[in-house]
């Protein structure tokens, strides 16, 4: 079976609270082939074989900030075990290279593994990290209305301003390009999982 495995690492871990623990249980709504678990220090690890769970999860790791990222593609030995540590396979081994590299990659993340779309889902990362991280609060706030479905529109009669202001801080936010990002993260990941399974 190949699927995606993420290693994730607390950046600054020594210095700071764990975070772990939070971030865990913000994750916990995420349909996963093997949940996360820490597996050593402050880091833990997951097993996910659906594209758009891949997404949702790199994208509320790099809002929060603060993680070094790794995304293994690649085989697990099956059967599975129940527990996500005690995996095995190339993907395992892929996700551990990637977040060693991931300490001095731009935005803290990459990808290592099989297939031919590796490099660019790792540079599409990199680019729609870019736009997430120029958000500010109320872009996040303009984005996450966005996400339900209610246009500006909608969305500027919520938060009690104009629907101009709504259009402003939408551009501010590269809303609209952060949707295309996150629909072609899902779109590649989609493709290597396809590449492996064939």
């Amino acid at each position: 079976m190949r699927t995606a495995v993420l290693t994730i690492d607390q950046r600054g871990s020594t210095r700071g609270s764990d975070r772990v623990p939070a971030t865990l249980a913000g994750l916990a709504d995420v349909a996963m082939l093997r949940p996360f678990e820490r597996t050593a220090g402050d880091e833990f690890q997951g097993v996910l074989d659906e594209p758009a769970a891949v997404t949702t999860v790199v994208e509320r790791l790099l809002r929060e900030g603060g993680w070094s990222i790794g995304i293994g593609i690649g085989e697990v030995e099956e059967p599975l075990p129940e527990s996500t540590r005690a995996g095995r396979g190339p993907a395992y081994l892929a996700a551990r290279d990637a977040v060693t590299a991931a300490k001095s990659a731009p935005w803290r993340l990459r990808v290592a593994g099989e297939g031919q779309g590796v490099r660019a889902l790792e540079t599409t990362l990199w680019l729609w990290a870019a736009v997430l991280n120029r958000r500010t609060p109320r872009g996040w706030e303009v984005a996450d209305l966005v996400d339900t479905g209610a246009s500006y529109e909608e969305v500027a009669k919520r938060l009690g301003v104009t629907q101009s202001a709504i259009s402003q801080r939408a551009q501010a936010a590269g809303i609209v390009e952060g949707r295309r990002a996150r629909e072609l993260v899902t779109q590649l990941v989609g493709g290597l999982l396809q590449d492996q399974r064939s």
